[in-house]
Order: C-alpha cells, then sequence, then structure tokens
C-alpha cells in the first residue's frame, strides 16, 4: 500500500511538472512585430502568455480566476498562464522543479529564493540578471534611483539583481508580540482578594486601554492604561506580580469562565505572538533567530547567562500551569482556536493583535500591557529580524522568449495602486471604486460574515509589491487594522526596546559566509532548540548541563558561525 501511494504521488507530481512545462509559453515575433511599448497600455499589440509557477495560500482562488489578473490583462495584453501549488507542496518540490530545465516554467512567483539560490542558478545560468532589462521597468528603475538602500540590499555579490523585492513599509514586522490580558478577570480576582504575593492580598485594578469611545477610522485614540498595585500608579507589572495573577487565574478557573481557563499562552518559535518579549525581562534581547545586533556586535542570545535564567524562571511557571505546556507543540490554528468558543479561556496572550484571536463581544475584556518588569527593575524587549525588504520574490527563468515583455508586465506591479490591490485585494472587492476627500485608495467595509484575513487571502495574492511610506501618504489609506496596532506598539513597544539592540540586517552574503552558516547553523539551532524545549518541559537546566551546552555550541563552531554574520554585517554597514 506504501508502495503505491508513494507511486501515485509521484504521479501527480510528474503530472504537475509537464503542466507547468509545456512548450516555452512566451512570444517568439521580435519586440517590433509584437508592438511592444514599455511605458504605456497595451504592454503589446499582439496577446502573448507566459506560464509562471507559484504556490498560493489555502484560502486563495487560482490565481487565474483572480479579478486583479483578468484586470491586467485586459489593461496589457499580457496573458499570464498560472501553475498554483500548495504552499507545503511548493516548499518540498522547489529544487526538484527548478532542476527540471527541459519542463521549467517562464518565471516563479513567490520564488523565496535565498541568497544561495541565487549565487547557484544564476551562477548555472538558469535565471537572467533583471537589472539588464531596467529600462523596461519603468517603476522599478525609479524605486532603485530614488531608493539605493534597496538596491544594496537586493544586489547580488557580482553587483547584478536576480530577483525583484517585495517592499511594505510599516513599522510593523519588527515587533510581532504584543501581551494582552483579560482585564475583567484581574479586577474580579482582585475585588474579592484572591490576587496574593508572599502571603499578602494584592490589590491590582486595570482601567482603561482600549479604544476612545469617540475613536472613528480616521482617529485613533487609546484610553490611557492605569494600572493600579495596592492604590499605586505603575507602569507595569513585574515578574512576581504577574505571577500572582496568572495563579489566582488558574485556581479561581471556575470563577472566571466555564471553559478550560488558560492563565498564559503563545506560540513558541513562532514568527509571531512567540516567547521573546518574556525572555527580554531578563535582559536578553531576544527574537526567535536568538540573533541580534548589540551596539554593532553580532550576538547569539541562546548563548547568554541570562538566557539560561530565562529558561529557568519559565520552566516553573510551565511545570505550575500557568503557561500552558501546548505553547512548545501549538500550530497557529491551534492558538487561535482557544480565543474562540462559547466562553472565553484565554487569561493572557502574546500574539499580533488581539482581534485575530479573540471573539468581537469580548474585545473589551482585554487590553494590551507594557512588557514586564525583570528583576532588575528594567523593561527591556529584543527586536524581530523581520523585514519589511524581502529578496527573492519573482525570478524570470533563461528559457523565457522576450523577456522584455514580461518584466514590463511585473513593472505593473510596483505602481502604487496595482501593488495595493496585489497586496489586499481589486478595487470594488477590497477597495472602494472612488477615492476618498484625500484622493486616496480606501478599502470597503468587510463583507458580513467574513473577516479582513479572509478577504484578503482569497483575493489578493500577495508577493511582489512596492508599498514604502511615501504611499501610505499620498496613495491609500493604511488598513484600520495596522493603524490601530501602530498605536499600541508606539505605546507599549517601541519605548522598552533596549538600549544598543537592533534587527540583524537585510545583508547579502558572500559564498564563503553562506557556507559557513549552512554548514553549522542547521545543527547548532536544532541543538538550542531540543535543550531549550527540553528544560522548559523538564524543570530548567542545572549549572553544569549548562556549562555542557555552551562547550557543546563552541564545538559546533558557533563563533565561526557568528564571525560570519559578523562579517556581512561589517560589510553592510
Amino acid at each position: 500500500m506504501k508502495k503505491w501511494f508513494g507511486l501515485f504521488t509521484m504521479a501527480l507530481f510528474s503530472l504537475a511538472l509537464v503542466a507547468c512545462g509545456q512548450k516555452p509559453s512566451g512570444p517568439t515575433k521580435t519586440l517590433d512585430e509584437l508592438g511592444y511599448n514599455p511605458n504605456g497600455l497595451p504592454i503589446v499589440q499582439e496577446v502573448v502568455e507566459y506560464t509562471i509557477i507559484s504556490p498560493k495560500n489555502a484560502l486563495a482562488i487560482n490565481y487565474n480566476d483572480m479579478d486583479i489578473f483578468k484586470k491586467m490583462f485586459e489593461d496589457t495584453n499580457v496573458k499570464i498562464k498560472w501553475n498554483n501549488l500548495s504552499e507545503e507542496t511548493f516548499s518540498t518540490t522547489k529544487q526538484m522543479i527548478i532542476q527540471d530545465t527541459r519542463n521549467l516554467p517562464d518565471a516563479m512567483y513567490h520564488a523565496g529564493f535565498s541568497d544561495r539560490d541565487i549565487i547557484q542558478y544564476s551562477a548555472a545560468g538558469t535565471i537572467i540578471a533583471l537589472d539588464e532589462y531596467l529600462d523596461n521597468m519603468p517603476n522599478f528603475k525609479k524605486i532603485l534611483e530614488e531608493r539605493p538602500d534597496i538596491r544594496k540590499v537586493i544586489s547580488a555579490p557580482d553587483g547584478h539583481i536576480y530577483a525583484l523585492p517585495r517592499v511594505e513599509e510599516m513599522g510593523l514586522l519588527q515587533h510581532p508580540n504584543i501581551l494582552f490580558i483579560n482585564k475583567d478577570w484581574v479586577n474580579l480576582l482582585s475585588q474579592q482578594n484572591l490576587i496574593s504575593l508572599n502571603g499578602q492580598a494584592l490589590n491590582v485594578s486595570i482601567e482603561g486601554g482600549n479604544l476612545e469611545d469617540t475613536s472613528t477610522d480616521a482617529n485613533i485614540q487609546l484610553k490611557p492604561l492605569v494600572i493600579k498595585i495596592n492604590n499605586q500608579v505603575v507602569n507595569g507589572f513585574t515578574l512576581a506580580q504577574y505571577e500572582a495573577i496568572l495563579r489566582a487565574m488558574k485556581t479561581n478557573a471556575s470563577l472566571l469562565t466555564a471553559a478550560n481557563l488558560i492563565p498564559l499562552t503563545f506560540r513558541f518559535g513562532g514568527w509571531q505572538g512567540n516567547q521573546s518579549d518574556l525572555y527580554g525581562a531578563f535582559g536578553v534581547p531576544e527574537n526567535i533567530d536568538h540573533l541580534t545586533v548589540v551596539n554593532n556586535q553580532v550576538t547569539f542570545t541562546a548563548a547568554l547567562e541570562k538566557y539560561k535564567q530565562a529558561t529557568n524562571f519559565f520552566a516553573g511557571w510551565i511545570e505550575e500551569g500557568l503557561i500552558e505546556k501546548d505553547v512548545l507543540t501549538q500550530g497557529e490554528f491551534d492558538l487561535l482556536a482557544k480565543g474562540k468558543g462559547s466562553n472565553p479561556r484565554l487569561g493572557s496572550f502574546y500574539w499580533w493583535e488581539k482581534e485575530t484571536v479573540i471573539k468581537p463581544e469580548w474585545q473589551s475584556q482585554y487590553v494590551a500591557l507594557p512588557p514586564l518588569i525583570g528583576q532588575d527593575g528594567k523593561q527591556n524587549i529584543g527586536v524581530s529580524n523581520n523585514q519589511e525588504i524581502s529578496k527573492g520574490n519573482f525570478v524570470v527563468f533563461s528559457k523565457a522568449q522576450n523577456p522584455e515583455i514580461l518584466l514590463t508586465w511585473i513593472d505593473r506591479f510596483y505602481d502604487p495602486v496595482i501593488s495595493a490591490q496585489i497586496n489586499y485585494g481589486p478595487i470594488g472587492i477590497a477597495y472602494e471604486e472612488e477615492l476618498n476627500a484625500d484622493g486616496l485608495l480606501i478599502q470597503k467595509p468587510i463583507p458580513e460574515g467574513m473577516t479582513a484575513d479572509e478577504l484578503r487571502l482569497k483575493n489578493a495574492p500577495m508577493g511582489v509589491i512596492y508599498l514604502s511610506y511615501e504611499q501610505w501618504e499620498n496613495t491609500l489609506v493604511m488598513e484600520y487594522r495596522a493603524r490601530l496596532r501602530l498605536a499600541l506598539l508606539d505605546v507599549y513597544i517601541k519605548p522598552y526596546i533596549m538600549e544598543g539592540v537592533n534587527q540583524y540586517p537585510n545583508v547579502s552574503f558572500n559564498l564563503s559566509e553562506m557556507n559557513t552558516i549552512n554548514r553549522y547553523g542547521t545543527d547548532i539551532y536544532s541543538y538550542v532548540y531540543q535543550s531549550t524545549t527540553g528544560w522548559l518541559l523538564n524543570g530548567g537546566v542545572t549549572d553544569s548541563e549548562w556549562n555542557a551546552y555552551v562547550n557543546k555550541l563552541n564545538q559546533m563552531k558557533l563563533p565561526d558561525m557568528i564571525r560570519a554574520y559578523q562579517s556581512a554585517y561589517d560589510r553592510y554597514e
């Protein structure tokens, strides 16, 4: 049976390759014969067709059926035959697809090309240098002229550009965690003298923190958050005070909810809503890469002594059930499901935004909190390495006929009005037909029974866009949820970033650096993950175990890997 299933799977994969690799689909006529025009519409007078392979989100409709691409065909006369794969299939078969050179498509969207991929496949002649066609890409050419920083990020070691970037500058990605708490539960527990610390009742109150009643879509105002401990206004909770609150929630769960109450949850190692800010309470400038820049020095946080202290401390919270053990294994949808149901279950949680986690009717119960106060009396967090300029999103294979036409077509994605529709959905579905009073694109109300994420994922391919800070001022109104989150970050996150700490930038590695990082990185990160999760589940790490762990990291060439990161960083600076 297993053998038959394997053969069946390979047969399906072979059919997919054939489907995405039928005859070279680019035009074979000359540009003049096709009436090519890089600076106007239509791009060509005669319809031409290209084949592009791309993964897509499970909620998205087939790209061939998306309104934005139908409209682009009407405007340009460039027809794209999209071959969509599931994200899982694409990730496991991408290299096989590229190496099957006889059946390559013309291009790959959502390509996810790493620096190594770019060096490898450009040297082999599999992909073409796109900067040689800048005169055919007026939007992208203008971006590079105005933003040399973007050109620096996306240029390969040989100086050429082989893949197009996605640029979405909002100031959100660097800070993927906010701590939310059910303030109604805290206030109720305190009123009944059920929160205690060191044997003494702790009088706690949380007021404000949510939107002002007068807030409008254009004017987001937060009610000031007022936290009082024993009638004294404080700037946040200490670790000990928060532990007392979590313990009171767990002990008195039946008073608060009919559901199975979870005092604190998050996703260990998740790109959003992860454990990093908890570790920040111990002075660890943490992110899920364990890699950050402190005073221009690349630092591996998982080898710091404070990392050990934090791990031991939070192992105690897991052992007591204040942090649920599921944080180490649950997926995104597992966590989100816990915020739904007939009754609220979550006492507190880390996530990108509460609106995604908590049902609308419970929103007013939950407020954002500033970072926990560490044992040194400070509130500290690090910065994630999520980049607003992402590389490797679109590549053109050397088999493509007349790549100028295809590149002029993809260049339209960098027009801000097209970018908005690629990222959020087309005009008429995601955006109003008419501009607002300020001449900006404005999003339509979300259809009843559908979330903003569902509307977007269904109708927007995302991927290659250019939405810089300037575009939010001059072209479109930022999504309401994004503006709300920016307001929260300004109050609860950005003031607490550790001094001298910055994210590791979007560098370009040379081949030697990449080889070093690839040679040692996988084993190092696997060892750190296995060690940390084991300690968290089993009560912590002893001094002797920690010393053995650090020695093992050194034997695994962690210093060599950090030197490679430092070398690339120094060159970037």
